[in-house]
């Protein structure tokens, strides 16, 4: 059988998670021949790196895919077909002040990487980190197809197309296939027996990233929706999960929710809500949901979890590379290469991403980053029309999305004096008096003083 080659540059190509569900999935395909480039500022996680995606070659079900390391971004775009970029902006340490000092001032984050206090200051550091990313692929692979996995990914994703208007960027992300699982699940139950997975779910994705809903379901020809609303109906008050939590397990108790925030979304606003509880609670006044976390059965994740599960899984992945243990070639949720695939002319295949609006949501203005279905294919990634959101939906995603745009607009310009204004506005921080708003914002900036230029420090000294 002819595999069908392709280049793919990963930078952050050190990552402990993105990168070897990477790996997996392409040991797990058949048509695919892939070459994958790893670049990462450590140097050292991409050379680990390379060494297990060799290890991943062993388990192979088509043509293994070979992996070298990079020492500059200029050597790693050099002929790329597929660049990936999944970086963390800063440190988890960093984070974690996203989180603590809010916390202080008495703001709740579940997640603290998209909106929020939180989502601002890390779309302060992360703006300067892709620019010159976007910029390298102008110069060096401005023909390639360019996935974007890393948060805050509106602002980001704007950010990449700002640098370099003529990129062929998506932006990734894997939440909304939470509800197409619930579908599947549905079905299932009806079915008697597992005939469905989440892929066989159709979604029609409205939103912007990590607040996403869906009016229309479907599912082996048939209208899902009334089987929706009834599961949602029967588990709205009790919750739900396909498993129960483990009490013992750090990562269950931290990012499993019983979807309660979903459903109560579907019942306020009349469709249903795609992302996960963390996400959605975090777009709504703090009232709503966050200072009830856990009567609405889901938790406020702490960096220092975070920061404990790096530690464990560098561990495993140095042992990985060392020759201990097997890799699996289990494939993943992501739809990563379904859009490799589709774009190399494999198959068409459609999947919710993050892309300018060019009128796939009615009333949110041209170029402002939204997630809805694109068509991937040989032609390339072809937004879908996705509709109106109800005009209660529509007023907060349109005053985020305002928000983001404008942030976006702040850093590239240059107006620092502008950021406190939109800092201010965001449900979370506006219930604060200003003088206590402002304190936290200059707090907040000087804690991640060392990824922000001194123009923006002394704005808020």
């Amino acid at each position: 059988m002819t595999r069908t080659p392709v280049k793919i540059t990963y930078i952050g190509g050190g990552s402990l998670n993105w990168a070897t569900k990477l790996m997996a999935d392409l040991a797990h395909d058949t048509t695919l021949a892939a070459h994958v480039r790893l670049y990462d500022i450590d140097h050292s996680a991409a050379v680990r790196n390379a060494v297990i995606g060799g290890r991943f070659g062993d388990v192979s079900k088509g043509t293994p895919a070979t992996y070298d390391v990079a020492y500059s971004l200029e050597e790693a775009l050099d002929g790329a077909e597929v660049v990936v970029i999944s970086i963390l902006p800063g440190e988890f340490e960093d984070m974690a002040q996203d989180i603590d000092i809010p916390a202080r001032y008495g703001i709740k984050q579940a997640v603290g990487d998209t909106v929020g206090p939180g989502g601002f200051v890390r779309a302060l550091r992360s703006i300067p980190m892709m620019l010159p990313i976007a910029e390298a692929i102008r110069d060096y692979a401005p023909s390639a197809w360019v996935c974007n996995l890393t948060n805050p990914m509106s602002v980001l994703t704007g950010a990449m197309y700002r640098a370099f208007p003529g990129i062929r960027l998506w932006g990734e992300c894997h939440e909304v296939t939470k509800l197409r699982h619930q579908v599947a699940w549905i079905a299932n139950q009806e079915a008697g027996e597992l005939r469905y997975g989440h892929r066989d779910v159709r979604v029609n994705v409205l939103g912007i990233n990590h607040f996403t809903f869906v009016d229309a379901i479907g599912l082996d020809g048939r209208d899902m929706l009334p089987a929706y609303r009834a599961f949602a109906d029967q588990h709205g008050n009790s919750g739900w999960t396909a498993r129960e939590r483990d009490p013992d397990d750090e990562h269950d108790n931290y990012f499993m929710d019983r979807s309660r925030v979903k459903f109560d979304m579907f019942r306020r606003f009349g469709i249903p809500a795609a992302a996960g509880d963390r996400h959605l609670a975090e777009f709504v006044p703090q009232s709503e949901y966050l200072d009830t976390a856990e009567a609405w059965d889901f938790t406020l994740t702490p960096v220092s979890y975070r920061i404990r599960d790096r530690a464990a899984k560098r561990k495993a992945a140095a042992a990985l590379a060392a020759g201990e243990g097997k890799p699996a070639a289990n494939r993943s949720d992501e739809a990563l290469v379904d859009q490799i695939k589709g774009l190399m002319g494999l198959g068409d295949f459609i999947s919710n991403v993050n892309l300018p609006n060019r009128g796939q949501i009615e009333g949110l203005p041209l170029g402002t980053i939204v997630e809805t279905n694109a068509l991937f294919s040989s032609l390339g990634v072809t937004p879908l029309v996705a509709g109106r959101l109800p005009d209660s939906l529509l007023a907060i995603v349109a005053d985020h999305a305002a928000r983001q745009t404008a942030l976006l607009d702040a850093v590239i310009g240059q107006r620092w004096d502008d950021l406190f204004d939109l800092f201010r506005t965001d449900p979370l921080v506006a219930p604060l008096p200003d003088d206590t708003a402002r304190q936290m914002f200059n707090e907040m900036v000087q804690a991640t003083s060392r990824h922000l230029p001194d123009a923006l420090l002394q704005e808020a000294s």
